[in-house]
């Protein structure tokens, strides 16, 4: 098995749409395509998920240990022909500015793995030589496959960029990309639009594949990987999925679709069935449930949707007070409040399960990687267990003259404390930090505990 990790200069460079080329045209060719991603995103490993035709799995050094990393993408590349990584960032940008901690260099080195460096090369010459040169000789523990340049404004740009690399930058240049509007995926406040508003069809698909192919020597790429031991070692692969009786309820559709395939998984390896419903088209919970997740997204696009949708909201209320375990993580967090209100100043009552409202704001509110200590017991884990994630939101929570109690205490990533989170009625747990449950695995088995306990009462 061969591998590749595409990593830039800085956000916005061109990654993704390079990544998504490169997946299209090796597929395209016939070549199994393990697509991965750095960092706590869940919007591009779907649309990698729409190019290679399986699911991209989420790498990242920070919040996942170095065995649990390695063993990610061991079990996803065993069965491909090339792995494609799409890094976070910059290549060096990760938990701080000390170390390189949750960075995609990091994880290039752990998983052994080349860079394609991506400049976005726009109003640069040869300048970009120099800037070449300091990501290539800033750590010499990473290894070079060659870099890219995005952006061109023509084929005589490109020219001009080769012509100032030889003498300065050992690594070779693949070729670059000029400015195509065409295959841009459109943005919104939290990154491209999700694969669920806006799938790639398949002409585009295509126009990517095309685009990397007419334009990058992906021979020559491909020729000069080096081979990758991607077998697990013995106990390093996971656990086999083995279903029970249980069924979580997981929220999916356009305004829920924020999940680690991770943390689904363990579940299931806990011996549950996940069973998917939308609150946006779905008039009731599906029957037979003993637990619901509801994970991020953007439920303040569907507002009035949601909250007209009153069978389902108070379906979800009754659970609530019956005790079901309910985990909701920002967007469905905001849905479990009792009112989300929009940039306009409108008010759309929603679940009501805790007395809280939210409201979005025309500016970034909060985001950087987290780690919570549970400060009492809770349907994901006992009190002192430990678990990282990320929190990336455009909304706030509204004054409440009685807010529920709490049970997160949570540090950032400077270690500074931060207000305590992590909202608690009954079984229900809400809080705008996305976990990742691999991050804790005992969180997943408290979350499937939690629902047998509540099965076994019901019954």
């Amino acid at each position: 098995m061969k591998g590749i990790i595409i990593a830039g200069t800085h956000s916005g460079c061109g990654k993704t749409t390079i990544s998504l080329g490169l997946m299209a045209a090796l597929v395209r060719r016939g070549v199994r395509v393990a697509p991965f991603k750095v960092g706590p995103d869940f919007i591009d490993p779907g649309h990698h998920f729409q190019v290679a035709r399986t699911a991209s799995r989420t790498l990242d050094g920070w919040m996942l240990p170095r065995e649990y990393n390695l063993r990610t993408f061991q079990n996803a590349a065993s069965t491909a022909d090339i792995a494609v990584v799409e890094g976070v960032m910059g290549l060096f940008d990760g938990y701080d500015g000390k170390t390189e901690a949750g960075s995609t260099a990091q994880m290039a080195k752990w998983i052994g793995l080349p860079v394609v460096l991506v400049v976005d090369a726009r109003s640069m010459a040869r300048s970009a030589a120099a800037l070449v040169m300091g990501f290539e000789n800033f750590d010499p523990q990473l290894r070079f496959a060659g870099v890219v340049f995005n952006n061109l404004g023509s084929r005589r740009h490109l020219a001009m960029l080769q012509e100032a690399l030889p003498g300065s930058v050992r690594m070779p240049c693949l070729g670059g990309l000029l400015r195509e509007e065409a295959v841009c995926i459109p943005e919104r406040h939290l990154g491209l639009v999700t694969r669920e508003d806006y799938p790639l069809d398949d002409r585009q698909v295509q126009r990517l594949a095309d685009l990397v192919e007419g334009d990058l020597d992906i021979e020559a790429l491909i020729a000069g990987l080096p081979e990758v031991d991607s077998e697990p070692g013995p106990g390093g692969r996971s656990p086999a999925v083995t279903t029970g009786r249980e069924k979580i309820g997981v929220a999916r559709d356009s305004a829920f679709c924020f999940y680690y395939p991770d943390n689904l998984e363990l579940l299931e390896k806990h011996g549950v069935q996940v069973i998917f419903f939308s609150p946006l088209h779905d008039d009731d919970l599906p029957p037979g449930l003993d637990g619901l997740y509801f994970g991020g997204g953007y439920p303040e696009l569907f507002a009035e949707r949601l909250s007209n949708n009153h069978r389902m909201l108070g379906r979800i209320r009754e659970q609530s007070a019956a005790g079901m375990p309910i985990y909701a993580e920002c967007g469905g967090f905001m849905v479990l409040c009792a009112d989300l209100q929009d940039l306009h100043g409108r008010s759309y009552p929603m679940a009501g399960c805790f007395p809280l409202a939210t409201r979005m704001l025309p500016r970034l509110k909060a985001l950087g990687y987290r780690e919570i200590r549970l400060s009492r017991d809770t349907i994901i884990g006992e009190q002192g267990l430990s678990i990282r994630g990320h929190e990336f939101h455009y909304s706030e929570l509204v004054d409440s003259a009685d807010p529920p109690a709490t049970a997160y205490h949570i540090a950032d990533r400077a270690g500074m404390r931060r207000p305590a989170e992590g909202y608690v009625i009954r079984r229900t747990l809400g809080s705008y930090i996305h976990l990742h449950f691999g991050s804790a695995p005992r969180a997943a088995q408290s979350f499937v505990d939690s629902c047998r306990a509540f099965r076994a009462e019901r019954n």
